[in-house]
């Protein structure tokens, strides 16, 4: 069974969007991908950080879903990371309301031994000092490295962010963050300057509009199923990793053809995220509802045209 080795947050949310709000609940990032790499034949282990106050219950969670938990540090005294956020009624921007960093401000992380010749690495949106920690620690060179990142970190930590962004084979970001890391407005140029940094296929998210896979002059699109309901975004683009790079590694094949299999598969997972908050509905999700909607995803995507 390939190994997976998932870095991340894993974390206490409070969302606010306008079908409702929650107190703490269960979020992160790293927390996201782990629950929907659980869908794959994948030996799977997180590495991350919480404090004493992180409930014993969420850890048997992830541990019952098969997700190794031996690098996920708890602080003693500690406080774990806590985000809150109100979404617009277009669910596609938010404010975020309250960031507590607690234990993460100081997080060096350590990769179990188990996992440091991991076969396909997922870097998790955290600083890109903890995510090039993780990469030094890797006995040999993964078969994949998968980045995702986000706009606070090319504000913020940029240089940083360029060093890690050159380790890497992919790299997730949605269309906002490739216009500003590029200096593109149009997704096509955005994504052959990133391609210039480093990585080798570069996933472009859009929401509810999709997602795009580029290598090269190559590109593939994956729409996104129309919902019904869209109830809450958070954690969404984390699910859309987690189905991708559990399915890479599943699948031990890292062609640019296989890799449009993987998209569909995160898409397929980040549209059952989305239909309750937080992790509720990756959590009550089953593999037979998954496949369903993965035929649902076909049917949208299949046609028979005839070309003269």
């Amino acid at each position: 069974m390939n190994k997976l080795l998932i870095v991340g947050t894993v974390a206490f949310d409070a969302i606010e969007t306008p079908f409702g709000k929650t107190d703490k609940i269960l979020g992160g990032a790293a927390t996201f991908i782990g629950l929907s790499a659980s869908f794959f034949d994948v030996d799977a282990a997180i590495v991350s950080v919480v404090g004493d106050d992180f409930p014993q219950e969420y850890l048997d969670l992830l541990t019952n879903r098969n997700i190794d938990i031996s690098g996920i540090e708890i602080v003693k005294g500690g406080k774990t990371f806590f985000w809150s956020g109100r979404y617009h009624n277009d669910l596609n921007s938010r404010d975020t309301l309250e960031t507590q960093l607690n234990v993460l401000a100081d997080f060096k992380p350590v990769v179990p031994e188990k996992y440091k010749d991991a076969d396909v690495v997922m870097l998790g949106n955290l600083h890109p000092l903890v995510q090039m920690g993780v990469l030094d620690q890797l006995t040999q060179q993964p078969k994949l490295i998968v980045l995702d990142t986000m706009n606070f970190w090319m504000d913020c930590a940029l240089p940083e962010l360029l060093a890690v962004i050159k380790r890497v084979d992919v790299i997730t970001i949605n269309d906002e963050e490739a216009r500003q890391l590029s200096g593109e407005y149009s997704l096509v140029k955005a994504a052959a300057k990133i391609h210039q940094l480093g990585p080798k296929y570069v996933v472009i998210k859009k929401g509810e509009h999709g997602a795009l896979l580029f290598e090269g002059k190559e590109i593939f699109f994956a729409p996104a199923l129309p919902l019904e309901e869209v109830f809450d975004p958070t954690g969404a683009g984390d699910t859309f990793a987690g189905g991708f790079s559990g399915y890479i590694a599943q699948s031990e094949n890292i062609s640019y053809q296989n890799m449009k299999n993987a998209i569909i598969h995160g898409s397929n997972l980040a549209s059952f995220c989305v239909e309750r908050f937080g992790t509720e509905r990756m959590i009550n999700l089953d593999k037979e509802e998954v496949y369903d909607r993965l035929k649902q995803f076909r049917s949208l995507t299949q046609f028979d045209i005839e070309l003269e």
